[in-house]
């Protein structure tokens, strides 16, 4: 087994010093802060704090230096042998428009790729910013039909938007779903 990636640091230029590394549970509270703005204008899913716990592995976060405000946070959940998909993406308004959020997302497309995902899923607002990393637009479904009746048991509500199925879309009216084939 390959041995665990470290945090990744960038150097000089608009986000220098970030660190980006995996969440610890004592982030939590940070990543619901985060989130809590996006959640309240309805560009993320509102989610209780026991889920965010339950979920702590899949997260990464960015700062500047340990200890200090988290800057952005992001989360890879798997959903099938070679689909994930990329959630939580959230960066600080005092910090966007700083690379953040790209290289939280570059973090997440290498624990995919160390994983083995072959094909990434976003359910997002931010079209620009995933067309930029390669992602695109779907339409319809984008697995087999024996893996759609698989994941259509699953009781995630990430995957039941993958799926595009009725229950969620008054959940998400105006999201686009894309995808990312690494």
């Amino acid at each position: 087994m390959a041995p665990e990636p470290g945090p990744r640091t960038t150097g000089a230029g608009p986000t220098g010093g970030l660190v980006v590394r995996r969440a610890r549970t004592n982030d939590i509270r940070a990543i619901r802060d985060l989130v809590r703005p996006h959640a309240e204008s309805r560009v993320l899913v509102s989610k209780d704090a026991v889920t965010y716990y339950e979920a702590v592995q899949q997260f990464r976060v960015a700062e500047v230096g340990d200890g200090s405000p988290l800057l952005g946070c992001g989360a890879l959940h798997v959903m099938w042998e070679d689909l994930a998909e990329i959630r939580t993406l959230a960066v600080s308004p005092a910090a966007k428009g700083r690379g953040v959020g790209s290289q939280l997302l570059e973090a997440l497309m290498a624990d995919a790729r160390e994983l083995g995902v072959q094909r990434l899923f976003c359910l997002t607002f931010e079209v620009d910013f995933f067309t930029r990393h390669g992602f695109e637009t779907i339409e319809g479904q984008a697995v087999e039909p024996e893996v759609y009746a698989e994941l259509v048991r699953s009781y995630d509500e990430g995957v039941a938007e993958f799926l595009d199925l009725e229950r969620v879309k008054p959940n998400t009216l105006g999201n686009t779903r894309m995808l990312l084939t690494l």
